[in-house]
Order: structure tokens, then sequence, then C-alpha cells
């Protein structure tokens, strides 16, 4: 993807811009979990047109910026170590690490509320892996859970094709094959917040864009998205915190 800026005020917003094929009518402006900015532009709209429309949106944008950066303040790197508190499905537990004794078994459980670990040497790394394959684990159960639930309500014919894919600036997308990506550490999140993304990405399958026809689909499915949407935003910083 190409990267471009703009001025805004005394800033400058930094943008990478993806052209689409099939995306027709607008461009779409996304302000991603990390902080990154990214456009989507159909194919063939010159460069100029894109910079003229992040420029018409350039004070949403900067909000959105500042919002994340007052979230960042307030989030600690992982340090992996007994006390900290780690999030599943929207709540928090606490992080114990126990040392393995004899021929005892490596994992994670999550018991009476408190993340578990057992590993013979307690190194933050070797913790932090162990915790990833937890997560991993346990989003592929939930998000096909999801998945299918939705997929009834949808009437489609089947669930489509589900690929977990850690992502560092999106919860999810959809393939231009059908195939569904989804960020498995959105497993920590609640569950209406992965519904949303979850919808989100089944809508893709009908409209391939962010048109109007496409939200319409999307408050079809679920009439609070935007609340849920919100919900997710707000946590984004916490919840990829690693």
């Amino acid at each position: 993807m190409a990267e471009y800026s703009v001025v805004y005020g005394d800033e400058r917003i930094s943008f990478s811009v993806r052209f689409i094929s099939r995306l027709r009518k607008r461009v779409s402006i996304h302000v991603m979990p990390d902080g990154g900015v990214q456009v989507d532009a159909p194919e063939g709209v010159a460069i100029s047109e894109v910079k003229q429309a992040v420029h018409q949106r350039a004070r949403w944008i900067w909000q959105q910026l500042q919002a994340q950066h007052e979230r960042k303040r307030y989030v600690l790197p992982r340090e992996y170590v007994s006390g900290e508190t780690h999030f599943y499905l929207g709540r928090r537990h606490m992080l114990k690490i126990q040392p393995a004794q004899g021929s005892q078994c490596t994992g994670v459980r999550l018991w009476r509320g408190r993340l578990e670990v057992t590993i013979a040497k307690p190194d933050p790394q070797a913790v932090r892996r162990l915790l990833d394959a937890w997560y991993r684990e346990r989003a592929g159960e939930v998000f096909a859970r999801v998945m299918g639930d939705l997929s009834k309500r949808m009437r489609l014919r089947h669930a489509p094709p589900l690929r977990l894919l850690s992502m560092r600036t999106q919860w999810g997308s959809c393939s231009p094959k059908g195939e569904v990506l989804l960020n498995p550490h959105l497993v920590k999140a609640p569950r209406a917040c992965i519904e949303y993304v979850v919808a989100h990405e089944l809508c893709h399958l009908k409209e391939h864009n962010h048109s109007e026809r496409f939200y319409r689909l999307l408050g079809t499915v679920l009439t609070d998205w935007a609340t849920r949407k919100s919900e997710l935003d707000d946590l984004a910083e916490l919840l990829l915190n690693r």
C-alpha cells in the first residue's frame, strides 16, 4: 500500500491507500486500532481525489487519533508476571504463574477467575507464548460458534471458511474468495463486540464495500452495531496491548 500525508493545521496526518477494484462509489477512511490511517479507494481514482477526501475529513481523523493517544497514556506494557490482569471475553482475569512440578505438563487454564499458567521456567516470553496459544485455541472455538449463529440469522447457506490471523491494525477482513479472517486477540473482547466484527465481515460477502447498502444490511443483522463498535474502539488499546 502506498503512503501519503496531508497537512491539518500544524500537524501532518499520514495515511496509506489501498486501491480496490470492486469498490465503486466512494473513498472509505479507517482509523485503525494502532493509530494508523487507512484509506480504501476505487481502482483508478486519482491520488489528488483521495487527498481531497482525507482533507475533508481531517478534523474527524485528528479527533480519533487524539482519542487513541489519550487512551494509550494509561496502558502499561505487559510484563507477563503474576498479578497482572488479562482480558478474556470482556472480563479481566488475574494472571498467576506457577512452576511445573515433576512431570506436570505446562499450559494455561482459566480457573476461578484466574488465568493460571503452569510452566517449568517462569520466563516472560515463554509465558507470553503459552498465553498466545491458549487465546488462539479459545478464539477458534468462540468465533466458530458466533459465525455459525450469525450465518443462520443472515440465512446464509453455510458459514464461510474461517482463518485466524494476528493483525496489528485490523480485527478482521474478508478475502475476495469469501474467507473470513479474524484476529485471535478479538477473543479478549466482550461477545457483543465479537458479534459486531463477525457480522461486519459476513455482510461483506453480500456487499463488498462500505456503501450505504452495506450499512443498511449491517443494521438489519445488528441494530445496535454502532454501540458495539464504539465499545470495541474504546477497548482496543487494552486488548491489543502485548
